[in-house]
């Protein structure tokens, strides 16, 4: 179960919601796409196309001569004295292949969605369909949800009550804006909301579902609109991994030249831990992501060798306390300096 907190405005999360989608149908998994605020088929339509193998190289390959040219202009500008640190490296992407990669400037065809099975809910569907229901303190949108993935999960065999029906297979499941008021929850709009652990059921049963049967699910949550943080916990604690993206859109850090290269923040608050006490934690946790004309990258973030030969004193005296809010993995050298040392 994987649990991503939507940027601001929703425009990032989508994208990595429609790569979640599209990598399932590149592989020939089952998807079920939920939704209240698009219609399924509306996102299948909108899914990226996958990029071949030539193309693939050629696109890596110019990412990869683009990065060895910064490389050289930063040893340029670099101090004699940080030559000889081991350089981390800023897209590990630009030099090897992992799963497939997508172009966003293009749409997927359709014959290659109609070639695996997917299932669709869209929720004012339902509501249209059925009569309103509310059981065991829960939102009946979550009800009609639950029952829909039970329903899909147990007649395509993925629960493995007829492993000799067909050939095993994985159902991804993807739930856009889950929690928001479309969905008819309040916890995004009140402090005390009416059914405060309505949305904390559905991600128990959910995750019993998940459990029991070969499927992957992703939610999108719009956190930065949850003022009840105790809400969160909860949800954190009952999701094996959660993903938050910071958008740059509208702060000041969109015009601060630190972050002039990227278009957000990758913010990895927990990953699975399976079958342990507690979970492994990551050798970085500045990761940065930037949205390019056809790929979407998420890279380690590091501190460029030099802002600008125009910046002045006092500006990168106000830069290193932008600085300071990285860890230390990636402000080493500029926390605890009044200016950065180059």
């Amino acid at each position: 179960l994987v649990f991503t907190e939507e940027d601001k405005y929703g425009l990032y999360s989508n994208l990595l919601f429609k790569y979640f989608l599209a990598e399932g149908i590149v592989c020939g998994h089952d998807l079920f796409v939920a939704s209240a605020k698009e219609h399924p088929d509306n996102i299948l339509k909108e899914l990226p196309a996958p990029l071949l193998d030539d193309t693939c190289g050629k696109e890596l390959g110019d990412e990869a001569a683009a990065v060895k040219s910064e490389d050289f202009q930063d040893s340029m500008k670099i101090a004699w004295r940080y030559q000889n640190l081991p350089k981390m490296e800023a897209s590990p992407t630009s030099y090897t292949k992992f799963g497939h990669y997508y172009d966003l400037s293009k749409k997927m065809s359709p014959e290659l969605i109609q070639s695996i099975k997917w299932h669709s809910f869209y929720l004012h569907e339902e509501l249209s369909s059925q009569p309103n229901m509310k059981t065991c303190n829960m939102n009946g949108a979550y009800t009609r949800l639950l029952q829909s993935l039970q329903r899909t999960i147990s007649q395509g065999g993925f629960d493995g009550s007829d492993p000799q029906k067909k050939q095993k297979n994985v159902l991804r499941i993807g739930i856009q804006g889950l929690g928001s008021l479309l969905w008819g929850d309040d916890i995004c709009c009140s402090d005390t909301p009416e059914d405060v652990h309505s949305l904390t059921k559905f991600l128990y049963v959910l995750r019993g579902l998940l459990r029991k049967s070969l499927s992957a699910c992703i939610i999108t949550v719009p956190a930065h609109l949850i003022q009840n943080k105790a809400i969160m916990e909860r949800v954190t604690n009952l999701s094996d991994m959660v993903v938050g993206l910071e958008s740059f859109i509208g702060s000041e850090r969109e015009t601060n030249p630190l972050y002039k290269d990227y278009h957000g923040l990758v913010h990895v608050h927990q990953i699975p831990r399976l079958n342990s006490l507690i979970c492994d934690v990551s050798d970085t946790k500045d990761l940065a992501f930037r949205l390019k004309r056809k790929l979407f990258t998420i890279e380690r973030l590091h501190l460029p060798p030099d802002l600008s030969d125009t910046v002045s004193r006092a500006s990168k005296q106000d830069l290193a306390g932008s600085a300071k809010l990285l860890s230390s993995g990636c402000g080493a050298m500029a926390i605890g300096k009044k200016h950065l040392d180059f």
